[in-house]
């Protein structure tokens, strides 16, 4: 499948189209596998091979173990703990579908002075997946296998590798987000590095280990720490501390954790100063969570404590100190699961204190009572857990069940909302009406109706681009698709992602839409195509309609808050909550105002960036108060970052006094918790932003302001060309890919030009001494390649400082600059491509975006320098002088030439008379001289013979004399 962005993780809403049966909506995971190769017709995991055979001992009595990946970012997940075998379970479906894979590693086990082993196992005990690369620890070894994607470094691996070789490592610890573009995984040692951590970094499917803290270990620092508390260094270590991130070089303790469980009195929580009574029960810290969402930190063993800022802790005291926690499960949006060693599983909602037991309980014992009188397939007498996860916003476990002395894992949802409101029906009471009585459920919920409005479209805030994929439509009597017709969707959904994915140009489409090419010169035989679906003439027996196959851009909010809220700077976000009171709950307050008693509160995460506003409006007549929420970016707490990149993390938690876990809304699918709404809150640059060379306008504008425009001679539509001569004025778009929006860039910017060549093949890219001498208008080697004179510079005056009101550009390509002096190669003036970077970094705060475009211009009609153009002009002087003055000089010479002419042919003629008569004459004399010799006629013969010649040259036009004897 095509991979937008490298995301390998994708999900598919699919829903009815409303004709026959009712199907309800499902959303299916749709993830790329990297860890899977093809051989032959088979395929087959690259991390082992498959087991076939799920044993009994490899799930009974085997103690759930907590699973740990990526979050919305891995596309597999695993899962360890299979008794002395080296396997795990995988899935990338989210345990819809899953194998057991035992995997192909060297299980090396040695023990050593600084790495002491009591015993070994084949177990692999941790076990952890991040977008590219999976993770296990066998007993002190550490493992990891990079996948197969097309987006990874080439060299990455495709085995298993064994990292820290010489560590001593006793357990993995997830980062469930990543930071910077990396996934992160933490290492804990002992031996001889016991008190530092080896923290992981994966960034395109490389791994490397860095040493943390990079000091000194983390028990010095507690020993430096506590001497400013007071304490002595033997003391202090018999306590358990909480300290800053270990990347920090922070000295100070930010919590000191009691050493007994404090004695709460009947309460539900109990706020720790120091000053209260504690029990003799020991505290006994297993492990810390750390929500960065709404910063809420919880350190869990016998206990649970909570707390905002690290410094003031509170302990929920309806957690039993009888029971241990295992692992807690978060949501990240609001929910809190435990699991105790024991297997009982409790629920919280954060921001709240009351713990509610979910596993056993009276509520559990009716749910499953309910369930055995449906006959469903996902409870027996018989199972065990294997682990429990959020899949989005619901909890599920992971079950092995053993049904008719068979067993199988299946996945399956925690009722929640119901075990909650099966646990209510012990709290009633009867009251008598007339000759009955009547058995009355007490409702503790402040409310009775609550109801969401205001809600602006989605999109918008989620950043979640969609697509709409109708099947084709089959013509044939039956109306089932065949497999010719499923072959034929499943191409146009593949064509469809790869548009998606294709969709990042640097010259803006007329249409902002990545499928407006795919239709751009079809939409005008669509009739045709119709006529012939109406005629069950379609190729194929399938009809594609053109309008089924396009990109979502007004999906509704359908009175739910979004999955998560992205905010650009000063950027806000409003709602409604409308609430229907439960009895009378109005009473008059000061001034003749009457004030309800339903209350709500809005608690934001990061009260320095980002606030709430709320407005209340009683109305009374109808016993309803109505909320107004506003949350606002304080455009203080966030530099500029690339698109989706670098964001804040922060929460919006809105909570109705009291409802915590007693307020319900009945649906069609169960009921559903009311009165807690907890929203992510990213601050920052949103996903599907970007800025984008918005060539339409910018050559309607050329045209206006230079009064013509003049393309190459071989025209690119793609990428036409601009003259030389003429003022460039680029314009700008910001495309939203989400909601498409598309507007003008109006904000400020740096042009560079960053790279150039003659042709697209001979294009190089400059150095940062190149792109400043090209670009500044301090330079003072006459390098530049253009300059402005509207424009700002930056306030170290190194680049111009652009804007939509000033955008014009004159070229200069002065004498040291790449495009100085460009021959022409034939007939056609000379071109040059510049490779130009436009970045408003820096220099524009009208936003979070760091944006920045690179894209290729092609100028043509570049100039010849100045010597070489004089000395083309003098070259062409005076080939031109030259051709004057001999023409002058033809013309005047020219009737001599002709008479000389003329002349030389008359003596041309003449020579060839003459030689013609000698040689005839002489071959008479010859005859004359045998047959009659006589002296007098021969002396005759010259004075005749002068006479006709003398005659001759005065007229060369007469016949020749007859011939006489030549005088001997």
């Amino acid at each position: 499948m095509p991979i937008k962005n490298g995301s390998v993780v994708m999900r598919v809403d699919v829903s009815s189209n409303g004709v026959g049966p009712i199907i309800p909506n499902q959303r299916f995971h749709v993830n790329i596998n990297g860890f899977l190769k093809m051989e032959g017709d088979k395929v087959q995991f690259t991390v082992g091979d498959e087991l076939f055979d799920l044993k009994l001992r490899y799930f009974v009595n085997v103690p759930s173990r907590p699973l740990w990946y990526n979050v919305d970012q891995s596309p597999v997940l695993i899962l360890g703990g299979i008794p002395n075998e080296k396997a795990l379970i995988m899935t990338s479906t989210n345990f819809k579908e899953f194998s057991l894979v035992e995997l192909s590693i060297d299980s090396c086990w040695v023990g050593s002075f600084y790495c002491p082993q009591a015993e070994f196992s084949a177990t692999i005990h941790d076990a952890i997946s991040t977008e590219s690369t999976l993770f296990i620890r066998q007993n002190q070894l550490v493992y990891y296998f990079t996948g197969t994607y097309t987006t990874l470094y080439e060299g990455s691996h495709s085995k298993w590798v064994r990292v820290l070789a010489s560590e001593c490592i006793k357990r993995l610890c997830p980062v469930y987000f990543s930071s910077n573009g990396s996934d992160h995984i933490i290492a804990l040692t002992t031996g001889k590095h016991e008190g530092y951590v080896h923290f992981g970094t994966i960034t395109d499917g490389l791994v490397s280990f860095e040493l943390l803290p990079r000091n000194q270990s983390m028990c010095q620092r507690i020993l430096v720490g506590s001497q400013g508390e007071g304490f002595s260094g033997e003391l202090a270590l018999r306590f358990y501390h909480v300290l800053p991130p270990i990347a920090t070089n922070e000295m100070n303790i930010l919590y000191m954790v009691p050493q007994f469980i404090p004695d709460a009195r009947g309460l539900e929580f109990l706020m720790i100063l120091g000053t209260e009574t504690y029990t003799n029960t020991p505290m006994v810290p297993k492990g810390l969570f750390f929500n960065v969402y709404n910063n809420l930190l919880f350190i869990w063993g016998n206990f649970l404590l909570q707390s905002y800022n690290t410094e003031n802790f509170l302990y929920l005291a309806d957690f039993p100190k009888e029971s241990t926690i295992k692992y807690l499960v978060n949501s990240f949006q609001g929910d809190v699961a435990i699991v105790t060693e024991t297997e009982e599983i409790w629920y919280l909602l954060e921001g709240t204190y009351q713990l509610s037991r979910l596993f056993p309980s009276k509520g559990w014992d009716i749910h499953v009572s309910l369930q055995v009188m449906k006959q469903s397939s996902l409870y027996a007498s018989n199972e065990t857990m294997v682990t429990l996860f959020y899949e989005e916003d619901k909890l599920y476990q992971l079950v092995y069940l053993i049904q008719k002395q068979q067993g199988h894992l299946v996945k399956r949802q925690v009722p929640v909302e119901n075990v909650l409101l099966y646990q209510q029906y012990d709290k009633y009471h009867v009251e008598p009406e007339g000759n009955f009585r009547t058995l009355i459920f007490t409702n503790f919920c402040p409310f009775e109706v609550m109801r969401l409005g205001n809600l602006p479209n989605p999109q918008a805030y989620t950043r979640q681009e969609r697509y709409l994929a109708r099947p084709p439509m089959v013509l044939n009597p039956s109306g089932f698709h065949t497999e010719n017709s499923l072959a034929v969707y499943q191409g146009l959904v593949y064509y469809l992602l790869w548009l998606h994915s294709k969709y990042d140009k640097p010259y803006a489409d007329p249409v902002h839409d990545p499928t407006w090419r795919w239709w751009k010169n079809k939409k005008q035989d669509k009739d045709y195509y119709s006529y012939l679906a109406s005629n069950w003439l379609s190729a194929g027996g399938v009809h594609i309609d053109m309008d089924s196959y396009e990109k979502v851009y007004d999906l509704k909010a359908y009175y739910r808050l979004p999955e998560r809220i992205f905010l650009d700077k000063g950027a806000e976000y409003h709602f409604s909550i409308f609430l229907t009171a439960r009895g009378h709950s109005f009473e008059m307050g000061s001034v003749f105002k009457v004030r309800s008693r339903v209350s709500v509160g809005v608690v934001v995460a990061d009260p320095s960036c980002t606030e709430s506003l709320v407005k209340q409006r009683v109305l009374v007549k109808r016993n309803s108060v109505l909320f107004l929420v506003t949350l606002r970016d304080k455009s203080l707490c966030y530099d500029q970052g690339i698109s989706g990149h670098h964001l804040m993390k922060t929460s919006l938690m809105v909570k109705v006094v009291g409802s915590s876990g007693f307020c319900f809304q009945n649906t069609h699918l169960g009921p559903r918790l009311q009165g807690n709404l907890m929203v992510p809150v990213f601050i920052g640059c949103p996903p599907g932003k970007r800025l984008a060379f918005d060539i339409t306008y910018t050559l309607k504008y050329m045209r206006l302001k230079n009064k013509h425009y003049y393309d190459c001679i071989y025209q690119d539509p793609e990428m036409p060309c601009f003259l030389f001569r003429d003022m460039f004025y680029p314009f700008f778009l910001i495309q939203d890919l989400v909601t498409g929006d598309s507007g003008s860039f109006k904000g400020s910017y740096v042009l560079k030009v960053v790279g150039g060549g003659r042709s697209l093949d001979s294009i190089v890219d400059y150095n940062e001494e190149e792109i400043y001498r090209y670009n500044s208008p301090l330079d003072k080697t006459d390098s530049s390649i253009w300059t402005t004179k509207t424009a700002g510079t930056t306030h170290d005056m190194a680049f111009y400082i652009m804007s939509y009101e000033n955008s014009g550009i004159e070229w200069l390509c002065l004498e040291n600059s790449p495009c100085y002096d460009m021959t022409p190669r034939g007939i056609f003036p000379p071109e040059f491509y510049f490779k130009v970077l436009v970045s408003n970094r820096d220099v524009d705060n009208s936003t979070y975006c760091d944006y920045q475009l690179i894209f290729l211009l092609h100028i043509h009609g570049l100039p010849l320098s100045a010597k070489r153009a004089l000395f083309l002009v003098i070259v062409s002087a005076s080939v031109l002088v030259g051709l004057v003055i001999l023409y002058i000089i033809i013309c005047l010479l020219w009737p001599y030439v002709v008479r000389a002419c003329s002349h030389l042919r008359w003596r041309i003629n003449n020579i060839i008379a003459s030689e013609s008569y000698y040689t005839y004459a002489t071959s008479s004399r010859v005859f004359s001289l045998s047959s009659q010799p006589s002296f007098e006629a021969i002396t005759k013969v010259p004075s005749q013979v002068d006479t006709k010649v003398e005659n001759q040259e005065d007229q060369p036009n007469l016949e020749p004399a007859e011939e006489k004897q030549p005088e001997t």
